[in-house]
C-alpha cells in the first residue's frame, strides 16, 4: 500500500511539473515554435504518466485476484493435504504455534499424569483433538520420530488415532490425538467417594463385557498384526477409552516398546502402573507381549469387581488396623468355592443382568492372564477366542499370588521416587527379584512368605 502510494505521488507530481512548465513556457514563449514543441512534448509526457497509471492498476487489480486465488487454492489443498495425511496414517508435524492457538494456549486440561498433560483442541481443519504435552526426554528425537512414524501406521478401530506430533527444541515434546467424548474406563468402573459433584457414572455389564472384546482385540492387533510387534506396556482403566457408542478404544500406546517379528523378549527400562506390572519386569531376562497379557488381566478383574485390585481396607474408624486387600486373591478363592457373584460390582447386582455364564468366562479368562509364569498366559488372539465364545475356557490353575503383593503395594517407606522404580535400593530390588524367579521357576512358595509386604519397588497411579 505505501509503494503504490509513492507511485501515485510521483506521477501527481510529473503531471504538476508539466503544466506548471507549459504554462511558464507560454509567458515567456508566447505563441513561437518553440512553445508548441514544448506543449506538444509535454502533453505526450502527461498521456503517457495517465496511461502508465491505468495500466498498473489493472496490473495490480489482476495480481491481487491472482494472489487470491492461489492463497485459496493453497489453503483447500492444504487441508486435503492434512486429510490425506491422516487417512493413510501418515503423522503431521505440527508447529508449537498451532497447538497453542488449537488448545486456547493450554488452558483446556482434561488429564494430567506423573509427566504429561492432556489438553483439549481444535485443529484449523475444525478436527477436535487431544493435545498430550510430554515432559523430560525419555527418548532422543531421532529414536521419538522412528517410534511416531511405525505407530502412527497403526489402524484399529478400537486404538485411538495418532494425528501428529511437535518436538520443541529443548522442551516438551507433544502427540496429537483424536479426542474420544466418554472419558476413560476407570470413570464408569469404579465407585466415587463424591458422586454428587461428580456424576458418578455406571457401565452396564454388557458394555464392560463388550469393553473387554474391544481391549482384547485392539491388543491382538498390536502384538500379532502389525508388521513390528507393538507391546503397550501401560494397559490400565485409565488408558482405555469410551467413544460416543461406549466401545472401547485403546490410547496412550504413542511410545510403547516396539518389537521385531524374530523376538521372543526385549529388554527395556521399567515402565507401568503398580497393580498391572507383570513379574518379569523384574528379571533380566526381558518382557513380551504376555506382560500386556498380565495387565489386561489385572484390568478385567477391576471390570467384574468395579474396584481396585489393591486398596487399604479399614477396621471401621481404626485407621490403625488398616490392611491390604489383594481384589485378585480374593477373587481366585471364590472362583474355587464357586462363590463368584460375590465379587462382582454390587450397583450391577443391585441393576440386575449379570450373565453367570459369562462372568464365569471373564473371571477365567483374567486368572489364566495373571498367571505369575508367563508361558502359562493366553495370547490375546486366543483371549478374544474365548471372550467370544470360539474355544472352550478351562478352570486356571491356582496360584498363590505372591508377585501380586510384591508389585501392588506403596508404603511410606516403601522405595519410590519421583513416580519411577527406585535403582539405588538394592537390597529391596535384590529380595524382589529373587522371589520373582523363585516363582517364575516353581521355587517353593515358603521362601516368598517371608518377605516383608513393603518390599514395594514400583510407584503409585
Amino acid at each position: 500500500m505505501d509503494r503504490e502510494r509513492k507511485v501515485n505521488i510521483i506521477a501527481v507530481s510529473t503531471i504538476t511539473a508539466l503544466i506548471i512548465l507549459i504554462i511558464v513556457a507560454r509567458v515567456s514563449l508566447g505563441l513561437s515554435r518553440a512553445f508548441f514543441l514544448l506543449l506538444g512534448a509535454g502533453c505526450a509526457v502527461i498521456l503517457a504518466v495517465f496511461a502508465w497509471l491505468v495500466i498498473r492498476r489493472r496490473y495490480n487489480q489482476r495480481r491481487e485476484l491472482f494472489e487470491r486465488q492461489v492463497s485459496n487454492e493453497g489453503r483447500e489443498l492444504r487441508i486435503e493435504y492434512s486429510f490425506l495425511r491422516k487417512v493413510a496414517g501418515v503423522p503431521i508435524k505440527f508447529q508449537y504455534k498451532e497447538l497453542e492457538e488449537a488448545t486456547d494456549n493450554f488452558r483446556a486440561q482434561i488429564g494430567q499424569g506423573a509427566s504429561a498433560s492432556v489438553f483439549k483442541g481444535v485443529i484449523r481443519d475444525g478436527t477436535c483433538v487431544a493435545v498430550k504435552r510430554i515432559e523430560g526426554e525419555e527418548h532422543g528425537e531421532k529414536e521419538f520420530r522412528s517410534e511416531i512414524a511405525a505407530i502412527a501406521g497403526v489402524q484399529h478401530v478400537n486404538l485411538v488415532r495418532l494425528l501428529g506430533y511437535c518436538i520443541v527444541p529443548g522442551g516438551a515434546r507433544f502427540l496429537v490425538y483424536d479426542f474420544i467424548p466418554n472419558r476413560s474406563l476407570d470413570y464408569w468402573i469404579f465407585h466415587r467417594r463424591e458422586p454428587a459433584n461428580r456424576g458418578e457414572g455406571c457401565l452396564s455389564w454388557d458394555l464392560r463385557y463388550r469393553v473387554a472384546i474391544d481391549v482384547a482385540k485392539a491388543l491382538a492387533y498390536l502384538h500379532h498384526d502389525c508388521r513390528s510387534r507393538i507391546l503397550h506396556l501401560d494397559v490400565k482403566p485409565e488408558n482405555i477409552l469410551l467413544d460416543e457408542n461406549y466401545r472401547a478404544v485403546v490410547s496412550d500406546f504413542g511410545l510403547a516398546k516396539l518389537m521385531g517379528r524374530d523376538e521372543s523378549r526385549v529388554i527395556t527400562n521399567i515402565r507401568g502402573t503398580r497393580g498391572y506390572l507383570a513379574p518379569e519386569w523384574l528379571l533380566e531376562n526381558g518382557i513380551s507381549e504376555k506382560s500386556d497379557v498380565y495387565s489386561y488381566g489385572m484390568v478385567l478383574l477391576e471390570m467384574t469387581g468395579g474396584r481396585r485390585n489393591v486398596c487399604l481396607v479399614t477396621n471401621g474408624n481404626d485407621n490403625s488396623q488398616r490392611k491390604w486387600s489383594y481384589f485378585p486373591r480374593i477373587v481366585n478363592q471364590k472362583s474355587r468355592e464357586r462363590k463368584l457373584m460375590e465379587v462382582v460390582d454390587s450397583r450391577l447386582i443391585e441393576s440386575g443382568g449379570v450373565d453367570e455364564r459369562r462372568l464365569r468366562t471373564l473371571v477365567y479368562v483374567a486368572l489364566w492372564c495373571i498367571q505369575e509364569r508367563a508361558r502359562l498366559r493366553p495370547s490375546m488372539t486366543r483371549v478374544v477366542e474365548m471372550l467370544e465364545g470360539r474355544v472352550d475356557v478351562e478352570e486356571p490353575p491356582d496360584t498363590q499370588m505372591m508377585v501380586v503383593d510384591l508389585l501392588s503395594i506403596d508404603e511410606d517407606d516403601s522405595p519410590v521416587i519421583n513416580g519411577h522404580y527406585n535403582n539405588n535400593n538394592n537390597n529391596n530390588t535384590t529380595t524382589v527379584v529373587a522371589v520373582v524367579a523363585a516363582r517364575q521357576v516353581g521355587g517353593a512358595a515358603s521362601s516368598a512368605m517371608s518377605i516383608c509386604s513393603n518390599n514395594s519397588v514400583l510407584s503409585g497411579r
